[in-house]
C-alpha cells in the first residue's frame, strides 16, 4: 500500500489492523489541521505542539471506536476541539484573550506574508469561541456545515451564520471590507 496516496478510510482500515505505518500515515497528513486548530484556541506555540500531541494519543487509543460512517476529519475534528476544551476545563491551558480593539489592522503591510499570517492568526483569536470554532471545522478541518454541525452539536443554518459572522468580522479586521469577503 502506498501510505501517501492512500485515502483515510484505507489508513484507518490499516491501522486497526496493527499498521503503525498506516497510522503515521494518518497523523503526518492530518497535524498541521489539529496544531492550526489548537494555536487558533490557545494563542501559544507549545499549547498547540502539546495538544496535537495528546490529540493524536486519543485517536490511536480510540481508533477501534471510528464509526467509519463519519469522515474520519469529522471525528478527527471533535477530539481536537474536546482535547482543547478539556485542557482548559483541567485548568492546564487558557485560551488566549484577544481585545481586536487593542490592534490596529488597518496598518500591517498586507503584502508580508509573515505579517499577514501573524495578523490573521491574531485576528482569529479574537473571534468568539462559537464563530471561531464553526470557522475552523469548515475553513481548517474541511467540513461541511453539516458535517460541522453535527459535530458542534447545533443546526447547519447555524453554522453557516457563525461561519459568515467569522469571515465578515475577519475581512473587517484585515481591512478587506470592500474585497467579497
Amino acid at each position: 500500500m502506498n501510505y501517501e496516496t492512500a485515502d483515510d478510510p484505507a489508513l484507518v482500515t490499516v491501522a486497526r489492523a496493527g499498521d503503525i505505518a498506516g497510522f503515521e500515515a494518518l497523523v503526518r497528513r492530518h497535524t498541521r489541521v489539529v496544531y492550526a486548530h489548537a494555536l487558533r484556541f490557545f494563542g501559544d506555540s507549545q499549547m498547540a505542539e502539546d495538544v496535537t500531541q495528546e490529540v493524536f494519543i486519543k485517536v490511536f487509543r480510540s481508533l477501534s471506536s471510528f464509526d467509519e460512517r463519519a469522515r474520519f476529519t469529522t471525528w478527527l475534528y471533535r477530539i481536537t476541539r474536546n482535547t482543547c476544551l478539556d485542557e482548559v476545563r483541567a485548568g492546564r491551558r487558557r485560551p488566549v484573550p484577544v481585545d481586536p480593539l487593542d490592534h490596529d489592522f488597518a496598518g500591517e503591510d498586507l503584502a508580508d506574508s509573515a505579517a499577514l499570517s501573524a495578523t490573521v492568526e491574531l485576528a482569529m483569536r479574537a473571534l468568539p469561541p462559537e464563530d471561531r470554532d464553526a470557522l475552523s471545522a469548515v475553513s481548517v478541518f474541511g467540513l461541511t456545515y453539516i458535517e460541522a454541525a453535527a459535530a458542534l452539536g447545533v443546526p447547519a443554518g447555524t453554522v453557516k451564520s457563525r461561519v459568515f459572522r467569522a469571515r465578515r468580522t475577519l475581512a473587517s479586521a484585515l481591512g478587506m471590507s470592500g474585497r467579497g469577503a
